[in-house]
């Protein structure tokens, strides 16, 4: 592993990329503090990533094990394609394989993963069982979809593919692959949690914004629609 002085920031480049490595980290710092204040990634819980560069394939994250919404600039990891920490200090998230996947096969420029009760309440209800195939959860008809990439009216339908949950993370990491193309920038790991996308950081942190408000509908129309059936 080669760390600079510096915690996570690399050797070389020049003032203006050095800069703007700067920036990056303090913006993937701060976003996973909102994200934690929001109760979406309890505990150690979650892992987030942003692309330095696609050739050679260079990610931004915060090592595994530790209180994401107290993360420092200066204590995110630099990982490689095969997910091995190149720069700074702490060990890669296992999950780092499911990030390399997704920005690989979606140009991502940030990969962002919670473990919201919405997420997890959704996945596992509407999530296929160990070993069983990919499933989806529908969502139509909602103002807020607009908020994701690509969608300009109410009217219109999603499908946010549901894996089965899977400690083998290269295994878990080759089951998701088929379904990234068609994906509305999110997927789902049952009983696990969302992964959301963007072509950068921003646009990811909207997306995933847009999909918690999403999921966290889905869940209270069940309760809901529960509710009415039992005072009938």
């Amino acid at each position: 592993m080669i760390a600079s002085s510096s915690g996570s920031r690399p050797h070389g480049g020049s003032p203006a990329e050095l800069t703007a490595f700067a920036d990056q980290a303090l913006y993937l710092t701060e976003t996973m503090a909102a994200i934690h204040r929001r109760g979406w990634c309890e505990g150690t819980g979650g892992n987030f990533s942003c692309t330095l560069s696609h050739d050679p394939l260079r990610l931004l994250m915060a090592p595994s094990g530790v209180d994401k919404g107290s993360v420092r600039p200066e204590d995110l990891i630099v990982v490689d394609g095969n997910a091995e920490v190149i720069h700074g200090y702490g060990r890669p998230s296992a999950e780092t394989r499911l990030h390399v996947a997704i920005i690989s096969r979606c140009h991502a420029g940030a990969v962002l993963h919670t473990h919201s009760q919405s997420g997890t309440l959704l996945s596992r209800h509407h999530g296929p069982g160990p070993g069983e195939p990919p499933s989806h959860l529908v969502i139509e008809q909602l103002e807020m979809l607009k908020g994701l990439e690509g969608i300009h009216s109410h009217n219109s339908r999603i499908e946010v593919p549901i894996l089965a949950n899977d400690q083998d993370l290269e295994r878990l990491s080759s089951n998701a692959l088929p379904v990234l193309a068609n994906a509305p920038y999110g997927l789902l790991i049952a009983g696990h949690g969302l992964y959301a996308w963007g072509s950068d950081l921003p646009q990811a942190k909207r997306h995933l914004e847009i999909l918690e408000f999403l999921l966290e509908q889905q869940w209270r129309q069940l309760l809901l629609e529960a509710l009415l059936q039992a005072n009938r």
